[in-house]
């Protein structure tokens, strides 16, 4: 199987934030986790303002840092997707993953003592089914699958001005702009 990936559709996106309430629904995530956040970008003034939205959660990495910085192991690149995991067998909740992360997808879990991400909802995945994010979206601005496939539908833009630099960990995310973001 090939390395999965998200694309985001910053020209669509609303800003509803309904992917981020159907991600904590279906991982039953309690107030101030998130694996999927939407950022809001104000740009201009009065009396030209303009508005753009941004989902994102993990971007299951080339290089990312939060298995780098990982000094147990727990987190890992699964070989037959690359997405990005946490073996909670392992985990020891230092957050080291959390503070290595430029994209803050690594969430700690008080109850258990861990960390916790998004994992592209691979349970819904393998029964043939799409994120909860995905199919949540009123405006269908977010698809995940096969990056090269999203990058020869999309183009190969991964990062716009509101976000860390792409050369950091190469994440695995397509980004169709919004007209004030680039």
């Amino acid at each position: 199987m090939a390395q999965m990936g998200f694309y985001i559709n910053m020209a669509i996106c609303i800003g509803c934030k309904t992917c981020v309430v159907a991600c904590k629904d279906k991982n039953d995530l309690e107030v101030g986790r998130n694996y999927r956040r939407v950022y809001d970008f104000e740009e201009g003034k009065y009396p030209n303002p303009a508005i753009s939205h941004l989902s994102i959660s993990c971007n299951h990495c080339e290089e990312p840092k939060c298995v780098e910085g990982c000094p147990t192991g727990a987190m890992y690149k699964r070989a037959e997707d690359g997405v990005v995991l946490v073996d909670h067998d392992k985990c020891v909740g230092c957050k080291y993953c959390q503070w290595n992360c430029p994209y803050s997808g690594p969430q700690y879990n008080e109850e258990l003592g861990k960390m916790t991400k998004c994992d592209t909802c691979i349970d819904l995945r393998e029964k043939g089914e799409e994120p909860a994010c995905v199919t949540s979206c009123p405006m269908r601005a977010i698809e995940v699958g096969p990056i090269e496939e999203l990058r020869k539908k999309y183009g190969n833009v991964n990062e716009v001005k509101e976000m860390p630099s792409a050369s950091i960990t190469h994440p695995n995310i397509v980004i169709t702009p919004h007209k004030y973001a680039n």
